[in-house]
């Protein structure tokens, strides 16, 4: 019988011990309790709105989010969100999950710092992003309810989360600056790597090779 937290179960075939794992090796104890604390709450918004997923495949999308911001994961020629999603379908091929449903796992990463696109998707896309928006920003706070979010928090505690996961966003991404052009990841940057310059849309446009 696997663990269940605020009502939710967590998945417990081969497949997902094996996730936890690999993110518990692999990242800090701040982005694993950050994962899964991403999965309990999409899957209690799903709940909240009657979608059906597949809790092994938003299990995993959860647990992978954030593996390119960790240092055995992260590249310097793409953004991270595609290292974490790459390392994600390349682990449920292995497993032999259909192509099909592993890219639903790809893009649910991959999008998932994208707002409101992800949330016209497959409920395992839409919910990787609700997870993380309400953990990290917020949204949804009032959504789920006091013990819910009591409960969460016990099994995954997140001590002095705002500032220490900008630290991480920062670790993981000051080495590759210019994947974070048109993205929020801009602002962390701004906001925490001196000397940053945030690409600019406009000039882009202005400054192309095009005469008019």
């Amino acid at each position: 019988m696997g663990e269940t937290i605020a009502g939710v179960q967590i998945p417990d075939s081969d497949l997902a011990r094996e996730a936890t794992e690999l993110v518990r090796e692999s990242a800090a104890p701040l982005l694993f309790d950050h994962s899964r604390r991403v999965f309990l709450w999409g899957s209690l918004r799903g709940e909240q709105q009657g979608l059906g997923y597949d809790p092994e495949l938003l299990y995993v999308g959860a647990m992978f989010h954030d593996l390119g911001l960790t240092e055995r994961f992260r590249r310097t020629d793409q953004r991270f969100e595609i290292d974490g999603a790459d390392q994600a379908h390349r682990f449920l091929r292995a497993h032999g999950i259909a192509d099909e449903r592993a890219d639903r796992v790809w893009t649910g990463i991959a999008l998932h710092t994208t707002p409101e696109i992800p949330l016209h998707m497959a409920a395992e896309i839409a919910l990787v992003t609700q997870g993380v928006e309400l953990d990290v920003l917020g949204v949804g706070y009032h959504a789920v309810s006091e013990q819910q979010r009591e409960a969460v928090v016990a099994a995954h505690p997140r001590p002095d989360f705002k500032n220490r996961i900008l630290a991480a966003f920062t670790e993981g991404i000051k080495d590759r600056p210019d994947t974070t052009f048109g993205n929020v990841k801009a602002d962390v940057l701004e906001h925490c790597l001196p000397g940053f310059e945030r690409g600019d849309f406009v000039e882009v446009i202005k400054g192309s090779d095009w005469p008019e």
